[in-house]
């Protein structure tokens, strides 16, 4: 049976890996330690499709070792075991790599049991990972190993190797730029996914009378049909979108917010975009514009009430407005300042006039004893302490500069007086 063309085409050489310049360049570092022959433990990080497992294999190659593979999904300890023994074998003279595919299916255990293997240098462990390494790799590897990040492919690049695959395909194939265009935008920087494209392209296209298979952009949107969009609910790039979503906000960008938040629309994933929302009209705007949240509550309602596609339409409303509002970020400054002395235990007693009187026998304690009510005074205000002894002269709101706030901060200072 013929395999997949993307695995037909699998580059031999690194000068033939699409993309990953920022790494494979010549004079980059992982370029270097894979010329170098004497590979050290390696892990990349990066989606699918974007070349990790091509770069192992060349990697192997160049070293000239024997490369065992598994499958973090489905491979267990055992295995692990068998390739360690066969690397104390004339098979393993010189060493080993071991190549792991998604090393965060493995659970602590099964990492741990890679430490045996990698400690002694007779197996070189290169591992692909999906999935933030920092947060699912054991941390006796990471300290062990060197983490190269893939990239997502550009559009460009992908041509270029939809152009190359299609001249060593059995057939005349025609691509026209149009349609070359079209897989390799759809494919969100995954360039085995374009190749299946093509693929599927050629097999699906029925020769014209010169026995040429023209592949033009109709044919290509057909089989294209959805394109490959990535989002993982409890993944990076879930994380990594909400995370640009809310920078794009706070950065005053309406529209990188936007196209970030069509993401989210484009996932179905309502819930993160309301509660991510609501978090920016707080943190970001807060007390520049207080009716931000509002707003935003009410968008959320309604988005919420309305569910997708029309919930997109009051939640594009609260992004634009939250985008295009003033920015103050004091009142998270100001609970945060706040509670670290709290949680470093900076407290101190509560005043006693400050303390509840509202029980029989509270005055006897000096509970609420001198306490000046600030409405029987010009203003609503009067001078007297509220925060505890141990605490006195602390500062944990800073009006800041939005024109609200220094409003604001102009009446206390002429109140205060």
């Amino acid at each position: 049976m013929k395999s997949p063309l993307a695995d037909r085409l699998r580059p031999q050489s690194l000068s033939d890996v699409v993309g990953q310049k920022h790494i494979l360049s010549e004079g980059k570092v992982l370029y270097n330690i894979i010329q170098s022959v004497e590979i050290t433990n390696i892990i990349f990080y990066g989606p699918s499709g974007i070349g990790k497992t091509t770069v192992a294999n060349i990697a192997a190659k160049i070293a000239n070792k024997p490369l065992y593979k598994l499958n973090a999904t489905n491979a267990s300890v055992s295995d692990i075991k068998a390739i360690l023994q066969e690397a104390e074998t004339m098979l393993g003279a010189d060493g080993v790599i071991l190549y792991l595919d998604e090393i965060q299916n493995f659970n602590k255990k099964q990492q741990q049991s890679l430490l045996e293997c990698i400690e002694n240098g007779k197996v070189t462990l290169i591992a692909s990972t999906t999935e933030n390494p920092y947060f699912y790799i054991y941390n006796a590897i990471l300290s062990r190993s060197t983490v190269f990040e893939f990239y997502s492919v550009d559009a460009e690049d992908i041509k270029e190797a939809l152009y190359r695959a299609k001249d060593t395909l059995e057939y005349p194939v025609i691509l026209e730029e149009d349609a070359a265009e079209h897989i390799a935008r759809t494919a969100c920087g995954d360039v085995r996914k374009s190749l299946n494209s093509l693929e599927v392209a050629v097999m699906a296209a029925t020769p014209d009378e010169n026995q040429n298979i023209v592949i033009d952009l109709a044919l290509a949107e057909e089989v294209t049909m959805k394109k490959a969009f990535r989002h993982d609910r409890d993944g990076d790039s879930h994380y990594d979108v909400l995370s640009a979503f809310q920078k794009a906000v706070r950065g005053s960008d309406p529209d990188a917010a936007l196209h970030y938040m069509a993401r989210l629309v484009a996932a179905g994933d309502l819930q993160s975009i309301c509660r991510r929302i609501l978090v920016m009209a707080a943190e970001d705007i807060g007390l520049a514009y207080p009716n931000a949240i509002v707003i935003t509550k009410a968008c959320v309602d309604s988005a919420l009430q309305l569910g997708f596609p029309e919930a997109r339409i009051p939640l594009a409303e609260a992004v634009i407005m939250l985008a295009t509002a003033p920015k103050s970020n004091s009142a998270i400054c100001a609970i945060d300042s706040a509670l670290y002395d709290v949680q470093s235990g900076l407290m101190g007693d509560i005043p006693p006039h400050l303390k509840d009187s509202h029980y029989q026998g509270a005055k006897k304690m000096g509970h609420g004893n001198n306490y000046k009510y600030p409405h029987d005074y010009p203003n609503h205000y009067v001078k007297q302490q509220y925060l505890p002894d141990t605490l006195l002269g602390r500062k944990y709101y800073n009006y800041g500069e939005s024109k609200l706030e220094q409003q604001t901060k102009t009446y206390w200072d002429n109140v205060k007086k």
